[in-house]
């Protein structure tokens, strides 16, 4: 041992000592981060404090939004075979009558059940799994981290300590995936913003071969004295949430009291408590989610109650947003200033969906001040508005606002499909029938319905795809959509979301000057970048 590597930390090379990305932490927001930079070639060191999946319980529902994002992540299949199905949201007085049902479509836009039941554990070994088959993923297990630094321009610097000693690994980037007590938010001189809510309760996971009485959804009791959540999450597989006047352990006799509504539990029943918890529920967003190339995602970066299903939602979006951001930079030059959209369209989002949960969480306790009957009331009377229900259960993802990678202007055609998500039908090419996404690849598409040389000019100079919507084999569902959406073509960015128009009867995109020097630069460019800018601004000229 030299000296050096006796009085304090060393690099970590050939580990390597410098990497283009570390990720801290390796629950489902890190392994996803990890696995979306390695499908653009982004090779990643990934640090976590367990060697195995943490046995906890957390997260059990999602969306179809985030199923295409495991989708972009490679792990579908698995995660199609650990998931169910759900019927969607259904809102219960204190004596389980119906006040409200928010119903999930069996194919929502995106291509999948818009609400999908699994446990999470199960998820994250799909997850470690796919990141054990990736070359461009290495999982550092067991570990400590013990500091984040970035100085200046220069790489950053990740402490930490394992069996072996004290490391040290530099980085292009760092992204902090550590949860609510992050290291890596206190790292960058991050505060918590407080929404307002915080409330303790007990989170407890069943296995049971018993019949219970069920919805096959969430089902949400908002009783201000005993308020809770119920949901089946696979064949034999229950949770149940309760605000409880103390964190005791659940005895059998206080379980059968609590489950009496669902299942009747006799002595010597076949109802296996898997594991139980007690969580405070909070509300809360970081004031700044990055530093230089230090990001924070996931609960790093905001906390929401769980009541709307949409915590760990939140954080894979977040990995979906700025992974293809932080590719182009690190790959392909782009300008640095890409990064910094990162945190513009997705806090805002972000705060939307805790803005909602928290509703949720009054709606179901109400409250203990002397108007928390007259909020019940007006929710009850709110909910039996038509269609209301139909449209609260649509607005988890509403539009990006205007913005750099949002192109869109009051008075042309086309501009409502500006910051939406494009649609994922099936699609068949050449014989082969795909999901639309698995078609497009991982970059940039031009998707359009009137094929011109100055839209292959903006692909090619892009390095995306034009795809032309005739002959798709999809039913003229995505012909449809342009119309709808009063556009003859849309470029899509490579999570989806639609970043520019053709109008009816136009020729070029909205604002074509507004995006291009955002995605290309002079700074580092690869070999091809001069005939890339090239044809960008043959593109706007046109």
């Amino acid at each position: 041992m030299t000296a050096d590597q006796a009085t304090g930390p060393r690099d970590t090379a050939p580990r390597p000592g410098h990497v283009p990305v570390v990720i801290v932490g390796a629950g489902p927001v890190g392994v996803t981060a990890a696995l979306l930079l390695a499908r653009r070639g982004v090779r990643t060191v990934v640090l976590e404090r367990h060697h195995d999946v943490y046995p906890l319980p957390r997260a059990v529902a999602t969306d179809d939004e985030v199923r295409r994002i495991l989708q972009a992540a490679g792990v579908q299949e698995e995660f199609t075979a650990i998931a169910r199905p759900a019927r969607g949201l259904r809102l219960l007085d204190a004596r389980h009558r119906v006040m409200a049902e928010f119903p999930r479509a069996a194919q929502g836009a995106h291509g999948f059940p818009q609400t999908s039941m699994f446990d999470q554990p199960e998820l994250e070994r799909v997850l470690r799994d796919a990141l054990t088959r990736t070359p461009e993923c290495e999982l550092r297990g067991g570990v400590e981290v013990t500091g984040v630094e970035q100085d200046g321009d220069g790489p950053a610097r990740v402490t930490y300590r394992d069996d072996e000693g004290e490391h040290i690994v530099r980085a292009d980037a760092v992204l902090g995936c550590d949860g609510a007590n992050s290291l890596t938010r206190d790292a960058i001189g991050a505060t918590w913003e407080d929404l307002r809510f915080e409330e303790r309760w007990t989170v407890i996971d069943v296995r049971t071969s018993l019949p219970v009485r069920c919805w096959e959804g969430v089902e949400q009791i908002c009783d201000p004295h005993r308020p809770a959540t119920f949901m089946r999450v696979s064949e034999d597989r229950y949770r149940w949430e309760f605000r409880l006047p103390d964190d005791s352990e659940l005895d059998h006799e206080r379980l059968r009291e609590l489950t009496a509504p669902w299942v009747d539990l006799a002595p010597g029943a076949d109802f296996e408590l898997v594991r139980q918890a007690q969580y405070t529920f909070r509300a809360r967003i970081a004031d700044r989610w990055s530093h230089g190339r230090v990001f924070l995602l996931g609960d790093a970066a905001h906390q929401t109650p769980p009541f709307i299903g949409q915590g760990l939602c939140a954080g894979l979006r977040d990995a979906y947003n700025l992974s293809w951001k932080l590719a182009r930079v690190l790959r392909q030059g782009a300008a640095e200033r890409l990064l910094e959209t990162y945190e513009s369209e997705r806090k805002p989002h972000a705060r939307h969906v805790i803005r909602l949960a928290v509703a949720m969480g009054w709606a179901m306790t109400g409250g203990q001040d002397g108007a928390a009957a007259i909020r019940r009331g007006l929710l009850s009377a709110a909910c039996r508005v038509p269609g209301l229900s139909t449209a609260a259960a649509r607005d988890l993802s509403p539009t990006l606002a205007a913005g750099p990678l949002v192109r869109r202007r009051p008075r042309r055609g086309g501009r409502g499909l500006a910051g939406t998500f494009c649609p994922q039908p099936w699609v068949t090419v050449d014989g082969r029938r795909s999901r639309l996404d698995d078609l497009l690849g991982d970059s940039f598409t031009v998707l359009t319905a009137v094929p011109s040389p100055s839209l292959r000019a903006v692909a090619d100079g892009l390095g995306a795809r034009t795809v032309s919507v005739a002959g798709l084999g999809d039913d003229g569902r995505l012909a449809a959509w342009l119309r709808e959406g009063r556009a003859d073509a849309v470029l899509l960015r490579p999570d989806r979301i639609v970043m520019d128009v053709v109008p009816p009867g136009g020729h070029d995109f909205t604002d074509t000057a507004g995006w291009a020097s955002l995605l290309h630069t002079t700074r580092s460019p690869l070999p091809s970048q001069h005939i890339v800018e090239k044809s960008l601004l043959r593109s706007m000229t046109r």
